[in-house]
C-alpha cells in the first residue's frame, strides 16, 4: 500500500504528463494535413495598436473550404498588418488581399512535403516523450527525497517508482497513438 505522500507524487506526475500530451495535441493541430484549418494560423502574430497580438484577436479566421482560409480583420485599418503577419510567420502560405478580407489558398501537398510534415510531427512527438520522461525523473527524485526524509519502508519507495513507470508507459503510448493518427491524416491523399 502506497503512502499518501507517494500517491500525491504519482498523481502530480500524471497531471504534468497530461499537460505534455495536451501541448502535443495543440502543436500537431498547427501542422497542415492536406486540408485547410483555421488553427494553422494560431501562431501568427500581428502588429496592431502598438503591440504584437495573436491574429485571432484582430480578425476572424475561418476555413470554409478544404483548400481555403479566410481572414477577415475586424478593423479594416489592420488589413495590411494582418497580411504582413501571415507572410512573416513563414508558413509557406500566400495571402491575397482584396481590400476587405484576406484569402489564403491552400495548394495540395506533394508527397515530399507530406513526408516532411510527418517527420516534423514525429519530432514534436519525441519532444513530448522527453517531457513525459522528465516528469517521471522529477517524480522519482521527489519519491527518493520523501523516502529519505520520512523514513518510510523501502518497498513503498519501489512501489511508487513502479507506479511512476506505469503512468509514464501509459502516456508514452498515448503520444504514440496521437502521432499515428496525425501521420495517417498527413499521408492521406
Amino acid at each position: 500500500m502506497l503512502d499518501d505522500q507517494f500517491k500525491a507524487i504519482v498523481e502530480d506526475a500524471r497531471v504534468h504528463m497530461q499537460k505534455a500530451l495536451e501541448h502535443l495535441g495543440v502543436e500537431l493541430s498547427h501542422l497542415r494535413a492536406g486540408r485547410s484549418n483555421a488553427a494553422m494560423l494560431d501562431g501568427v502574430r500581428v502588429e496592431a495598436y502598438g503591440s504584437h497580438v495573436p491574429i485571432n484577436q484582430v480578425a476572424n479566421v475561418s476555413a470554409p473550404q478544404h483548400d481555403l482560409i479566410l481572414v477577415q480583420p475586424w478593423d479594416k485599418t489592420t488589413l495590411k498588418a494582418v497580411e504582413r503577419g501571415i507572410v512573416e510567420a513563414n508558413l509557406g502560405l500566400n495571402p491575397t488581399n482584396d481590400g476587405v478580407l484576406i484569402r489564403i489558398s491552400i495548394p495540395p501537398l506533394t508527397e515530399e512535403r507530406r513526408r516532411d510534415l510527418a517527420k516534423a510531427a514525429r519530432a514534436k512527438g519525441e519532444e513530448a516523450k522527453v517531457a513525459v520522461r522528465n516528469v517521471r525523473r522529477d517524480g522519482k527524485d521527489h519519491v527518493k527525497r520523501t523516502f529519505e526524509s520520512a523514513h518510510l519502508p523501502e518497498d513503498m519507495r519501489f512501489e511508487a517508482d513502479e507506479q511512476l513507470q506505469k503512468v509514464t508507459d501509459e502516456f508514452v503510448g498515448k503520444v504514440d497513438a496521437l502521432l499515428e493518427r496525425k501521420e495517417q491524416e498527413i499521408m492521406a491523399v
